[in-house]
């Protein structure tokens, strides 16, 4: 992103980058007709839990004075708003564990102070939402936007990081709590009735919140499954998740009968249209209520929010339009934080939390419509190619039909896109040369056109508003959302921690370091990142304790009562340590790997070899001169050679080699 100038600069650019292809986003989102709700329902499943469990959440960090009525109604009224007006429309907004932690900290606040207390608490955060957007909407009119690209690989890995231990922390707190009678549940003087109450109630959670947990994570994996049909793995893999909530609520009603019916604990929620509800539309009216010495001292939380929405919500734009993405429409980074001071402005008026840009549903958005632009197109160039072939087209009047119907599918201007250079690996495969009668490299529609059709977004506003408008809606399902279990969210919470773990890198080379140097042949036998091969295992374990102990820094200064709300300013900070300090200690070609963004990191292929002469090679790369290497036993060797059954695994030849060369042998010697 370059410098845009002066001020007001990038926004205007945005703007007038965004108008040219505004009627485009809605003409595209209406063509495609009832397959755009696909990915409506995809993201709509992947938004609403979240928001339910944070507002669940909330409710119970708050004292009831905000809920899930509030974190749904903030979620699907910045959505629409974003979805209308917004710069870049794949970006999916929400009410995020960010805002839980700050709003968590403001009623900390509110409630050691007399002259505040919980009646004001509303009011004053109000106060806190006016500054926050005044500092938003400054942020983007001086284009401060432009710092996003300093903002690496590290900073986004210790972010994401941080959310997920606060995740699982969450769901340890929350299972501990359902162990715990409120003053509401105590049912005779004797004890013994809560007793019995509190660990009924407790070993139902433990049993919930880890059946949810498991089925949820080999459900979220269902369409690597060698069993059941493609479309099958597929609805399993998309729409698992909120299938197994359902499932374990409906399970949570099957209990005995002289089980208490209190028991399992469930959601705590207020109605819509409760009086505890309603109340939070007229806090405006409260706003003069509050002392001038806290209005203006609302300016210091207001800082630190406004620089935590910047970042999240800029790292979730830049993720949803990642480079792989392809996509073709501009950017709209200062619009989008210009708009986004506006939303919060809006939302503290009416009392509720702001949304931002989430991770990772933003980037879940853009991948669901870049597979469902990819088959539409694939399946009518394989169509046309087909017809051509029947015909018996030219191979250039072959390729001359697929390119007219991927111009058709095109979602932007002929200026913007470059089909000769899109499809250019596509027309090497088409026009490449018969030999002879080999029909291993003849062009194969259903096969070479899904290897090498570039990707596709279909950049469109509708699949954004409809999912919020589906959030929307679901305030009038409270009453079924307070049927589910309490103990059900905090294995979500904990599935959310352990379900953002792969792919994060940091979280990788902690792993790693639990690793002998001895034995990283096994690393390299699988699926690996490349820094494994590249960079020193010293200069790695050197980098990951340096990212270690500034995690733990940032984590302990959640813990810190009022201080806590700092924490934002560790990853301001993570700049120039990146950009001045680390150069310094880390060769770097070195930092570089370790550092590199998603698109540029390599995925090594796996080492595989029966030789162990090879895996001790493997080994001791990286093993410094003096260290010894790891042994390998006999016991080991035989169970690398044979099954549990005493087989021998490793053959010299296959069965099918074997049969062939008998089946020759018999050719060979059969009498003429």
């Amino acid at each position: 992103m370059e410098s845009e100038g002066g001020p007001f600069k990038g926004i205007l650019r945005d703007i007038e980058g965004r108008r040219k292809c505004y009627k485009q986003d809605w003409i595209l989102g209406f063509k495609t007709g009832l397959r755009i709700l696909a990915p409506t329902c995809y993201i709509f499943f992947a938004s609403s839990l979240p928001v339910v469990a944070f507002g669940e959440q909330l409710s119970k960090h708050t004292g009831g004075a905000l809920s899930a009525v509030e974190t749904l109604a903030s979620t699907s009224l910045c959505g629409i708003i974003h979805a209308i007006f917004g710069g870049q429309p794949l970006l999916i907004l929400g009410v995020a564990e960010p805002t839980i932690m700050m709003y968590t900290y403001l009623y900390s606040f509110c409630i050691s102070r007399p002259d505040l207390g919980r009646e004001l608490y509303l009011a004053w955060v109000a106060w806190v939402c006016v500054w926050t957007a005044v500092f938003l909407i400054l942020l983007s009119i001086f284009n401060a936007c432009t710092v996003i690209t300093r903002f690496t690989r590290i900073a986004g890995e210790l972010f994401g990081m941080l959310i997920a231990v606060l995740f699982l922390q969450e769901a340890i707190k929350g299972l501990i709590s359902e162990f715990q009678a409120s003053k509401s549940e105590h049912h005779d003087k004797s004890g013994e009735s809560d007793f019995l109450w509190i660990y009924t109630n407790g070993l139902l959670a433990v049993i919930l919140s880890l059946g949810l947990l498991i089925t949820a994570l080999k459900s979220r994996r269902a369409k690597s499954w060698k069993y059941g049909f493609g479309w099958l793995r597929s609805f399993i893999g998309d729409y698992g998740v909120p299938l197994m909530v359902l499932f374990w609520t409906a399970l949570s009603y099957t209990i005995p009968s002289k089980v208490p019916e209190t028991v399992p604990r469930r959601l705590f929620c207020p109605l819509p249209w409760e009086p505890a509800s309603l109340y939070h539309w007229t806090v405006i009216k409260d706003m003069g209520k509050v002392p001038v010495m806290y209005i203006f001292a609302a300016i210091i939380p207001a800082v630190m929010i406004a620089g935590l929405y910047f970042f999240d919500h800029s790292v979730a734009s830049q993720m949803a339009q990642q480079k792989e993405f392809n996509l073709k429409n501009p950017s709209a980074y200062h619009y989008d934080i210009f708009l986004l001071g506006i939303m919060t402005l809006i939302c503290g008026l009416l009392g509720l939390p702001p949304s931002n840009g989430v991770i990772p549903q933003a980037p879940m958005h853009t991948k669901s419509l870049a597979i469902l632009n990819r088959q539409l197109t694939r399946k009518k160039m394989a169509k046309s190619a087909k017809e051509g072939m029947k015909m018996k087209a030219s191979k250039s009047e072959i390729y001359g039909r697929m390119q007219t119907v991927f111009i058709e599918m095109e979602t932007c201007s002929p200026q913007v896109c470059s089909v000769a250079a899109d499809l250019k690996d596509l027309k090497e495969v088409v026009m490449r040369p018969d030999e002879g009668g080999d029909t291993k490299g003849k062009f194969d529609p259903d096969v070479h056109i899904e290897a090498n059709l570039p990707v596709r977004v279909n950049e469109q506003r509708l699949s954004n508003l409809l999912q919020s408008v589906l959030v929307g809606l679901t305030l009038l399902a409270v009453p079924v959302i307070k049927m589910i279990p309490s103990s059900i969210l905090w294995g979500y919470f904990a599935y959310m921690a352990i379900d953002s773990l792969p792919g994060n890198q940091f979280w990788e080379r902690l792993l790693l370091l639990f690793i002998p140097q001895s034995r990283l042949f096994k690393v390299l036998e699988g699926v690996h990142a490349s820094f494994v091969e590249l960079v020193p295992y010293k200069v790695i374990v050197t980098f990951t304790l340096f990212q270690l102990v500034y995690f733990l820094l940032c984590y302990g200064m959640t813990w810190i009562p009022m201080a806590g709300i700092f924490f934002p300013a560790l990853f301001f900070i993570l700049i120039s340590i990146r950009e001045h300090l680390l150069p310094k200690l880390f060769d770097p070609q070195h930092l570089q790997v370790l550092d590199a963004a998603d698109y540029e990191e390599i995925i090594a292929a796996p080492l595989q070899h029966p030789s162990f002469a090879y895996r001790k090679l493997g080994s001791s790369r990286h093993l410094s001169e003096g260290e010894k290497e790891d042994e390998f036993h006999d016991a080991e060797i035989l169970d690398e050679m044979t099954t549990s059954r005493g087989e021998v695994r490793i053959r010299t030849i296959s069965f099918r080699e074997a049969s062939l060369e008998s089946e020759e042998r018999r050719v060979t010697f059969e009498p003429h």
